[in-house]
């Protein structure tokens, strides 16, 4: 493919390919926000506990956990794009098996399949993003895969509202099963899409991955500089002309745990520890509990219809996205780090106002429609703070950090510690709550939040517009001193 020196739309291409792949995305938002509305209704259906309930929610997560240890892994082994494939079709098979859900067994086998699509999904779908994309559009691609879970649980939230008005017994397993359609539709449609240029070269298809950098670069002088760049970081020499050469030994999976766990460098620790708290606070800092246990907050708070529940928790929804949508433009120009140490701090006083309300609605037998006012407030400015900064930089963050030979595994943990700690979240709260009230549970969230942010601001360098071959040099002890300066 010649294009001389003119220019094309390279870029738009890699856009239009970081998009279908982030439809795997959606779908893994449409179960978690179609969940917390059907599980009303499966409760009812189903006659089960409140701990059955919460083993319901989070054994998706758990399954996602053990299938994310392994994940890189398999990206490294078969490629990015192949794994998106087998995680749609894990999706699919999962849908299937809940939207049958005769009883709670069966529900609980869908729900571990679908997880462990969940674990293949939320590893790769950022990785593939951030390896076709250039530095200058990097954070805008990479943050598509959690807009696109905002999405998916605004849909799984209107899908609730739409459904929950038909029969019990019908309703929810609609609502569980429709999800199967999409997943199908993306299993082939991922399969017109390029591998990333990245892993092939680290297989040794230099004139494959060569290709596909024509085809995602908006110059061939843009192509040959990525090419070149991406050549050195695995080890090749950047004037090596062959289509195919023998890839180094250690992007074959050989020592990369020793590599990055076992004795890592002083940059690969930094990263490690970087990924693994951010990865960490993402949830610990209760967004979880909010997102899928939204009704029963409200609920506390003074909403009671099923109606004003699930329209209520639609605004969680479009909150989400709209928040989402300004992260996606602001991650390139505002910076990581500026929008993580904002977003935290809001997230703080937000967390602080719910409490007090939802305390102070604990504390009273009379309805007071100022704390119920102020209890939704709060929420969505919660989910506002978290969406503007902590959700989608989370994944961009942790995706482009890693060297190249280390970067699937390397994210593997960080999806491992994400997916832990959903769980611990998702399955504890509302034991928690119930042992030291709704109100306190949130304070206790807000006060994490304090300890994330000052990790952040001493912990995460920026990274806005630098190329994923200069992670290292970041990370590195000559600049240990200049973390909480903001890079230009």
């Amino acid at each position: 493919m010649e294009l001389g020196n003119k220019e094309h739309n390279g870029s738009t291409y890699a856009t239009a390919c970081a998009i279908v792949t982030s439809m795997i995305s959606i779908i893994f938002g449409y179960d978690t926000g179609v969940m917390s509305g059907a599980m009303i209704f499966i409760k009812e259906d189903l006659g089960i506990s409140d701990t059955q309930q919460e083993v319901l929610a989070d054994i998706l997560n758990i399954c996602a956990l053990v299938r994310s240890l392994t994940a890189g892994r398999t990206a490294d082994y078969i490629g990015r794009r192949y794994t998106i494939t087998v995680a749609s079709i894990l999706f699919m098979v999962g849908s299937i098996l809940m939207g049958y859900g005769p009883n709670y067994t069966i529900l609980m086998l869908g729900r571990c399949v679908a997880g462990i699509g969940v674990g293949f999904a939320l590893l790769i779908a950022p990785i593939y993003s951030i390896e076709i994309s250039s530095a200058k559009s990097r954070g805008f691609l990479a943050s598509l895969p959690e807009l696109c879970i905002g999405i998916g649980i605004l849909l799984g939230y209107v899908v609730n509202y739409l459904l929950g008005k038909l029969s019990l017994k019908l309703g929810w397993r609609l609502m569980l099963g429709i999800a199967a359609i999409p997943s199908l539709a993306l299993a082939f449609g991922i399969l017109a899409m390029p591998e990333s240029p990245r892993w092939l070269v680290m297989q040794g298809h230099l004139g494959k991955a060569k290709k596909v950098l024509l085809q995602i670069s908006d110059t061939e002088q843009e192509a040959e500089l990525r090419f070149k760049e991406i050549k050195i970081a695995v080890g090749i020499d950047e004037n090596d002309l062959e289509k195919m050469v023998k890839p180094p030994k250690k992007n074959n999976g050989e020592g990369v745990w020793k590599e990055l766990v076992v004795r890592p460098s002083y940059p690969v620790r930094w990263i490690l520890i970087a990924a693994v708290g951010i990865h960490f606070f993402e949830h610990a800092t209760g967004i979880e509990a909010v997102m899928l246990y939204s009704p029963r907050i409200f609920k506390k708070a003074g909403v009671t219809s099923k109606d004003k529940l699930l329209l209520t928790t639609i605004g969680v929804g479009i909150t989400k996205v709209f928040f989402l949508l300004m992260a996606t433009f602001l991650l390139d120009k505002v910076g990581r780090r500026r929008l993580l140490l904002v977003s935290t701090g809001g997230m703080i006083c937000s967390l602080l106002v719910l409490g007090f309300d939802l305390t102070m609605v604990d504390m009273t037998q009379e309805e007071l429609l100022w704390a119920l006012a102020l209890s939704i407030v709060a929420t969505y400015m919660y989910v506002a703070f978290f969406n503007i900064g902590l959700g989608p930089v989370t994944w961009v963050y942790s995706s482009e950090i890693f060297p190249l030979n280390l970067r699937a595994q390397g994210a593997s943990i960080g999806v491992a510690v994400n997916r832990l700690t959903n769980a611990a979240i998702s399955m504890s709260f509302i034991s928690i709550y119930k042992t030291i009230t709704i109100g306190g549970a949130f304070f206790m969230f807000a006060g994490i939040s304090i300890l994330a942010w000052i990790f952040f601001y001493f912990f995460l360098p920026e990274t806005k517009g630098r190329a994923l071959e200069e992670m290292e040099m970041i990370f590195s002890k000559n600049n240990k001193g200049n973390v909480t300066t903001e890079i230009e």
